[in-house]
């Protein structure tokens, strides 16, 4: 017989199954059959809602720009699980879209790592980013970078891996040893970090094309482009990235870099001249109502609304 303490148990994995979110698995499936998977970089609500109408196989939530876009500051360890998980989840929710998120260094040690693996992938992210950067650590295309012993990242993996409860949900392993370490120390992790079990390696901050080429023809396993615009590793095309041998290309920078040179020129408009002109493009206003959803409001109000 079932004691009371047992059925309350019961009851409260029930409730914990009713509420996770699952991973897409149309991320895996693209990955394992070997489609390129182009992925540009989201950072709030209304980045994350434009890229989400765009046709891609999959969307970045990069650490980034959501650090920049939330606190304004640099992205240096200084956001916690706290502030990433809140906005990754609103994310996931709003679009339908698989989405790839970063984790940082997993917000601190095993516990940490296995905490935060299940709360991505609890908010619905298809796969998680995971580095071996000291903490705190740093944007993968600035300098003075320091990593964590091999051995320590393999056990991160090794716990993400067990901590995950369904096999669409992917682990990516990051090393940020090229710039400090070097190449054959990049690669030798990245080795080691496909051993341990994780899906897709990322090797960070290669300086060539041909270093690229050689990353590729080293690690067995699926692999992870960063184009960072104006960042260590030259820009290539998503067929060529596909030729080269990787799975996935993502575009963290191209989001918040636009905006940021948009929203630079319509205040210098507004300021020169008094008002907006012409040489300003405004995204329609109409069309971002019905991007945010209003005529769903609108709806309702007038089946429901005292109007």
């Amino acid at each position: 017989m079932m004691t009371e303490a047992g059925l309350a148990a019961g009851l409260i994995d029930a409730a914990k199954e009713r509420h996770l979110h699952m991973a897409n698995p149309a991320l895996k499936a693209a990955v394992t059959s070997g489609e390129f998977v182009l992925a540009p970089g989201v950072f709030e609500l209304i980045s994350a809602l434009i890229a989400d109408q765009m046709g891609f196989k999959a969307l970045y939530v990069t650490g980034y720009g959501t650090v920049a876009s939330y606190l304004g500051m640099p992205d240096a360890g200084i956001a916690t699980y706290t502030d990433m998980i809140t906005r990754i989840a609103r994310i996931v929710e709003r679009t339908r879209t698989p989405v790839i998120a970063d984790a940082d260094t997993g917000y601190g040690g095993l516990l940490n790592v296995r905490h935060t693996v299940q709360g991505y992938e609890q908010a619905g992210v298809s796969a998680i980013q995971l580095e071996d950067q000291e903490f705190p650590k740093k944007c993968g295309h600035t300098p003075n970078r320091r990593v964590i012993p091999l051995e320590d990242m393999v056990r991160k993996i090794e716990v993400a891996v067990d901590a995950r409860r369904s096999d669409d949900f992917l682990i990516i392993a990051r090393t940020d040893s090229r710039t400090g370490l070097g190449l054959d120390e990049a690669i030798r992790r990245g080795k080691a970090f496909a051993k341990a079990g994780a899906d897709i390696v990322f090797v960070e901050s290669p300086e060539s094309e041909e270093e690229m080429r050689r990353v590729a023809e080293e690690i067995d396993a699926p692999l992870f482009a960063n184009m960072v615009n104006g960042g260590r590793t030259p820009l290539l095309p998503a067929d060529r990235l596909k030729d080269l041998g990787y799975a996935i290309g993502i575009h963290p920078a191209v989001g918040f870099l636009a905006m940021g040179a948009a929203l630079r020129k319509a205040y210098a408009d507004l300021k020169d001249h008094g008002e907006t002109t012409d040489a300003v493009e405004l995204y329609n206003f109409a069309g971002f109502n019905e991007l945010l959803g209003f005529p769903e409001v609108w709806e309702f109000e007038k089946r429901f609304a005292q109007v």
